[in-house]
């Protein structure tokens, strides 16, 4: 009686991003033996199946890799540091050399890569460039390497149709430079990851590059122009020939999600032209990519649900990667923290707390919070464009407005790490923990005076109930950092102070909604 083989062990290495998120799921219904590599293995939770490990490296630290690549057959390398604030060339070549060498010694036989389309004779962007030196150095390892390149990914959440869709549904009409007309060939981001999932299947080989794409040539105007189509809108696009990558970055900017800085790199790369000149990917694999109108419409049936399965912003690498100080402490952390008691239980005040944020707001001055995200892209971060990946739900990882979920416990905890520019480090953090009722509940919780709710009626006992508390949290660097802590002080005690009211009156809506009318009991 014969044994089945054990899967071979696939290592992915961005799998909290955009196209990484989508291809662990495709992986693990495969049920492909899976390790994903991750700097915060928390922002995995709650994503990755229990069959999938998780391993803790830095692509950045060869030290980390080892351990990680043991055992693996073949790596699938998703990573780039185009949100990196400076030098992500650099970065780049490092996280390729590293990973390169680290996988020729652990035995590897296959890395799957994915780069991005252009004819390196037209004088490609740095982007563009630095996506295919990434291959190249793959390559010089010695491991058989697979290289993808793409051009335009449409999906709901990805960059580029967050892009067009922002545009299109708030402009009607639109002022568009010349980059609109450059030929791409885009391709459907579940075609692409079918090519990903596709290259597990090749023989033994050298490995090579293969260009892929969609069915059709376009160039964003058309997208914009099938996307209106498909929404029923009527648009009116003006060329003019004088705006600049960075005047087109700041203009995106203030109408469309992207942050400036990601932007000025996406529209450097828009002046080439991306289309598929060898046909090698449609004669060796069995995918058929659809076309632009498809792509478009199976993205809009994913928008129209609310929820897209992974967006371009939820890597940290959206942003950059997390500010760090060289371990240098210019002060201490400085902690403003108050609490109220809901009578209600603990999972009802934790609800308004679980869907912060994107549509549903702050639950005070929403429109101080949107003045503050429009400073924030006028100084190169991100604002609050981002919103959240879904309205109900959160997981350890998620992008949420300018904040980061960095650690969530359903019920009990949210904490937020801001990734605002800021003259320091921020957090946010909320905690639920029941309350049974006690005659001076302020006194027993330690809650600041007046902050809690009228005692319990003596004739009924205590009431039963949560403590709310919410804390923020922030790390100085140096005067600046004090400076801005103190001088904006003020403001931010009456928008927490006002926060933490709405989310307690949030709570007891909650809790009325779900209670049964009086005199019958529940069923």
């Amino acid at each position: 009686m014969s044994v089945a083989a054990a899967p071979e062990l696939v290592l992915l290495t961005g799998a909290t991003g955009y196209i990484g998120g989508r291809l662990l799921g495709a992986l693990e219904r495969r049920g492909c033996a899976v390790r994903c590599l991750a700097r915060r293995p928390e922002f995995l939770r709650g994503r990755a199946a229990p069959s999938t490990e998780v391993a803790s490296g830095d692509l950045l630290d060869a030290a980390t890799l080892p351990a990680a690549l043991r055992g693996v057959a073949i790596v699938y390398y998703l990573v780039h540091s185009m949100g990196s604030a400076h030098g992500f060339e650099e970065e780049d070549r490092r996280a390729a050399a590293n990973l390169g060498a680290a996988a020729r010694a652990a035995g590897v036989r296959r890395i799957v890569y994915l780069g991005g389309l252009g004819d390196e004779r037209a004088g490609l962007s740095s982007h563009l460039k630095s996506r295919q030196e990434v291959g190249a150095i793959l390559r010089a390892s010695g491991v058989p390497v697979v290289e993808f390149r793409a051009s335009i990914v449409i999906g709901s959440g990805s960059l580029s149709f967050e892009m067009i869709r922002a545009l299109v549904e708030r402009l009607p009409i639109m002022i568009t430079p010349r980059w609109v007309a450059t030929t791409a060939q885009p391709i459907a981001v579940g075609d692409l990851i079918e090519y990903l999932v596709a290259a597990l299947d090749l023989p033994e080989g050298p490995g090579r590059v293969y260009e892929i794409g969609g069915a059709d040539r376009v160039s964003y105007g058309d997208m914009m122009r099938e996307y209106a189509r498909q929404r029923g809108l009527r648009r009116l696009m003006i060329p003019v020939p004088v705006l600049t990558p960075r005047l087109s970055s700041l203009w995106l900017g203030l109408v469309t999600p992207l942050y400036a800085r990601i932007g000025r790199k996406l529209i450097d790369s828009m002046r080439n032209v991306t289309v598929v000149r060898d046909d090698a990917a449609v004669r060796d694999f069995a995918v058929r990519p659809r076309g632009c109108r498809d792509a478009i419409a199976t993205a809009l049936r994913h928008e129209d649900r609310e929820i897209a399965e992974t967006r371009w912003s939820d890597p940290q690498s959206a942003l950059g990667r997390p500010p760090t100080w060289g371990g240098i402490r210019f002060g201490t952390r400085l902690v403003d923290s108050r609490a109220v008691r809901v009578a209600v239980p603990p999972a009802s005040a934790f609800a308004p707390i679980r869907r912060i944020g994107g549509a549903t707001g702050w639950y005070y001055a929403d429109w101080l919070w949107r003045l503050r995200g429009v400073l924030d892209l006028m100084v190169g971060g991100g604002g609050l464009r981002r919103g959240r990946r879904d309205p109900e739900r959160l997981v350890t990882g998620d992008a949420l407005d300018c904040w980061r979920v960095e650690a969530f416990e359903p019920g009990s905890r949210l904490r937020l790490a801001a990734e605002m520019k800021l003259p320091g480090r921020a957090w946010l953090e909320f905690e639920v923990t029941p309350d049974p009722g006690a005659p001076h509940p302020g006194a027993a919780a330690g809650l600041p005076a007046g902050t809690d709710e009228a005692p319990p009626d003596p004739a009924t006992g205590p009431t039963p109930g949560a403590i709310v508390r919410q804390t923020a949290i922030f790390d100085p660097v140096g005067l600046a950092g004090l400076a801005y802590w103190y001088g904006v002080y003020p403001l931010h005690k009456l928008v927490f102070t006002g926060m933490l009211r709405g989310i307690a009156a949030a709570a007891r809506r909650e809790a009325g909604a779900l209670r049964p009318p009086a005199g019958r009991g529940a069923a």
